[in-house]
């Protein structure tokens, strides 16, 4: 048994900070120095114990400094050429207009697989049209996909106050209409894929479309450090990586805070937060693919889903991606350009691997 000292992260030492955690990418640390993403967020001004018109002023206030943070990313970061571009409104399933941003190949000739995008930010802030996300759905149409951002309803900002199953009801209302339409749209086979609240998003379209009878729809779920557990800054002795990496990019409290706005403080709807589904509801998903970042939190949870998954015989692909903190392989696409490409090369080899 190792000894406390030795164990990884803050598991040894709870004062490490990423900057000083051996195992960082150096040239990831670096870019997270140049625009102040190092070192420990400071923590969040109300708590648990907080009314929720309080956090939900605090999480409105989040959406504009991670806007300001993306721009300054993406103010050099260059679209691929050779597509086209496409927003079409639909009606959801509660009613509301949702917005759809259609990014195919020009010279496209023959069907190819479609992605369903569904973007992070905790299913609390964040918009399918702001530049990072923009940018990640022109990079994997260059690579032969057609791909579709939802905009989808959040709990906070802009697109709030909408807490679940709200969001999640525009994203299976967009996986609707790609289905009605995939001819047209020239989609051979529908992946749902979307990282961090995008990756809870992404998995709970497939238990939901389950539900609904139409798991058909989909033929592959491809979600990168999903958030999908809800103990987020509470005591939790199941995932270690929750304490191991806590302020690593990430803080467990801040995260606990945006959480609660979705479905409630200690919600274990499985719907909300999957990993909490059990084998009935696992049972006749289609192939999954989960990718994890090895100093984020949210580590562990992807792990355990995965093999939930695997146990009820689902096929599953899982690569824990060393030397970065959340979701480092969407955000910082010009400071670890092979991290990047990989993660976009992972995601079109699955697509194209699907019967």
């Amino acid at each position: 048994m190792k000894k406390y000292e030795e164990l990884p992260g803050r598991l040894g030492d709870k004062n490490l900070t990423v900057n000083d955690d051996k195992r960082i990418n150096q040239k990831l640390l670096q870019a997270m120095i140049k625009i102040g993403l190092d070192g420990v967020p400071p923590a969040p001004p109300v708590t648990f114990d907080s009314s929720r018109e309080e956090i939900q002023e605090f999480n409105n206030g989040l959406e504009p400094v991670y806007t300001e943070v993306f721009g300054m990313i993406y103010s050099n970061v260059e679209l691929p050429e050779g597509l086209i571009n496409e927003t079409k409104t639909i009606i959801g399933d509660d009613g509301n207009e949702i917005k759809l941003y259609i990014t195919k190949p020009i010279d496209a000739s023959e069907e190819m697989p479609g992605i369903l995008h569904l973007h992070g930010g905790g299913m609390a802030i964040m918009k399918a049209d702001d530049p990072n996300y923009v940018y990640w759905r022109h990079k994997l149409a260059s690579t032969g996909l057609v791909v579709i951002g939802v905009e989808f309803r959040n709990t906070s900002g802009v697109l709030g106050n909408h807490p679940f199953p709200a969001g999640l009801n525009d994203c299976v209302s967009g996986l609707k209409w790609i289905y009605e339409n995939k001819k047209e749209l020239g989609i051979s086979k529908i992946i749902v894929s979307g990282e961090s609240g995008g990756g809870n998003l992404s998995i709970a379209t497939a238990l939901k479309a389950k539900q609904e009878g139409i798991i058909n729809y989909i033929d592959g779920v491809y979600a990168q450090c999903p958030y999908i557990s809800n103990p987020y800054g509470k005591e939790n002795k199941e995932l270690k990586s929750l304490t191991e990496n806590d302020t690593y990019f990430l803080r467990g409290d801040m995260m606990g805070l945006m959480a609660s706005l979705y479905d409630g403080i200690d919600s274990k709807n499985p719907i909300a937060w999957p990993y909490y589904a059990d084998n009935n509801m696992l049972e006749g998903l289609p192939p999954h693919a989960i990718t994890v970042n090895e100093l984020d939190p949210l580590r562990d949870e992807g792990l355990v889903y995965a093999d939930k998954l695997k146990k009820v015989g689902i096929n599953v692909n899982t690569k824990i991606i060393k030397g970065t903190v959340h979701a480092a392989e969407n955000i910082f696409p010009n400071d670890i350009p092979e991290i990047h490409n990989q993660a976009i090369e992972d995601i079109k080899r699955f697509s194209y691997s699907l019967k």
